[in-house]
């Protein structure tokens, strides 16, 4: 179960001026490029249940790093999210190779393969994959240090995730104690100066609506 504080920013402004009170704390930054697959009919999104590759680095071409992920089962109350998921590294190679043919990803050795095929009929020659589409996330990670108290450790990840129809802002934390972590963040904001609304909908959510959503 990943359970994560899920924060939404309310414009390119506000992510600036974060990105500008963070920035000593700043470990790496992550270009992602996310894909989702299903079947035609959309079963896995029927069932509430999302398939994910994620290719890394800048150059679509030549992506460094490549991910395979299930999220299921999501849920997202007063901005802290809990959802099944699980996830393996996938060759980039084959990860490019799939988004051009997306059936082939039926047909990898993977766990995830096999859990979506034996659990929802999905990635067979009955219901092969296909690519729905997907968005760009750019991802700064941040640690917080000694100076900043409680919040000591703890890993933020600010996002800038570039749909089609537009953009949204978002801060993100995983953490097994949401509640003592949600106020944390909320005081970080807050010294920040730093709007922030719970987030109410997940990427997936907002792709799949094919708008922004709260």
């Amino acid at each position: 179960m990943e359970v994560e504080i899920k924060l939404r920013l309310p414009d390119a402004a506000v992510h600036r001026r974060l990105s500008t009170y963070l920035l000593p704390r700043l470990r790496r930054t992550h270009a992602q490029r996310n894909l989702f697959f299903d079947s035609a009919a959309r079963t896995l999104a029927a069932a509430t249940a999302a398939l994910r590759v994620r290719l890394y680095g800048t150059d679509d071409s030549a992506p460094t790093r490549a991910v395979l992920a299930l999220k299921r089962r999501p849920r997202l109350v007063g901005g802290v999210s809990r959802v099944e998921e699980i996830e393996e590294p996938l060759d980039p190679a084959l990860a490019l190779a799939c988004a051009d043919d997306p059936a082939r990803l039926g047909g990898v050795d993977s766990p995830i393969v096999r859990l979506v095929a034996d659990e929802y009929g999905v990635g067979g020659d009955a219901a092969p994959f296909v690519c729905l589409g997907g968005f760009r996330n750019t991802r700064a990670v941040y640690e917080l240090e000694e100076e900043d108290g409680e919040g000591k450790g703890l890993v933020l990840e600010l996002d800038e995730t570039r749909f089609d129809f537009g953009t949204s802002y978002e801060l993100e934390c995983e953490t097994a104690e949401p509640d003592r972590v949600k106020e944390v963040l909320e005081r970080l904001l807050t010294v920040a100066g730093v709007p922030y609304e719970y987030s109410r909908s997940n990427k997936f959510g907002c792709f799949m609506a094919g708008k922004l959503l709260p």
